[in-house]
């Protein structure tokens, strides 16, 4: 692990765990072992104790009495209720920037677009996950609101998680987030924050669902097994 001298060692700590939850290395229900990590990472507990304590603002951990630090469950309502609150946010943005950009701000979020084709062209799942929060981030400074920055901000880790999921379900899924993404994009530089609105919405409840039956998917294969190994 490498760390960057602007960031705080929790806050690099976080990061660090907060990707593999992302990712899946670290499963919903599993137990992160303080000593382990300071151990992995060859620093002391108190900053591994101060970054569970980020995850855990940014709900990507649990934390009880006498059990430590577990990975947070995905469940229905905590997906159906980050996609409501993002797509509040999302549509508020868009409207926003649709009404402030300015010419020199074109190139931007045009060029970010062909980033995204040659990624979906180049079938670069990774690559095109980052650079959908890279669009948005471009987008996001439009809106003038520090309050929602902060907001989506706080919310990211969360957003991550469910998006990567959500783009793992199938490859097709790929050109279907560019059809929205370039179709919001559009929106915008049209000036038609409506149109983008309401395609940012569409976004999310396809995302949404999505995510839900992913999770039903797992869910339904868990119990299999477990009905398996009770025989």
């Amino acid at each position: 692990m490498s760390f960057r001298a602007s960031e705080s060692l929790s806050e690099q700590i976080a990061q660090h765990l907060a990707q593999q939850i992302i990712t899946g290395d670290l499963v919903e229900g599993e137990r992160i072992q303080e000593l382990r990590i300071a151990s992995e990472l060859n620093v002391s507990r108190g900053s591994v104790r101060e970054a569970l304590l980020i995850l855990a603002r940014r709900r990507l951990i649990e934390i009880y009495p006498r059990r430590g630090a577990v990975v947070a469950e995905m469940s229905v309502a905590q997906v159906r209720g980050l996609y409501e609150v993002v797509s509040m946010f999302l549509q508020l943005v868009v409207r926003k920037a649709a009404s402030n950009w300015r010419q020199p701000d074109m190139e931007g979020m045009v060029s970010q677009l062909h980033r995204l084709q040659s990624n979906v062209d180049a079938h670069d799942l990774e690559a095109f996950y980052e650079a959908t929060f890279e669009l948005f981030r471009l987008i996001q400074r439009f809106a003038g609101n520090p309050y929602v920055e902060e907001i989506l901000d706080d919310l990211q880790p969360a957003i991550r998680r469910s998006y990567y999921l959500a783009l793992h379900t199938s490859r097709r899924e790929l050109e279907e987030s560019y059809s929205f993404l370039k179709g919001m994009t559009d929106g915008v530089l049209m000036r038609k924050g409506d149109q983008a609105a309401s395609l940012v919405d569409e976004f999310c409840t396809h995302q949404c669902h999505l995510v839900l039956d992913s999770l039903m998917r797992v869910k339904q294969i868990e119990a299999a097994w477990a009905q398996r190994h009770r025989r």
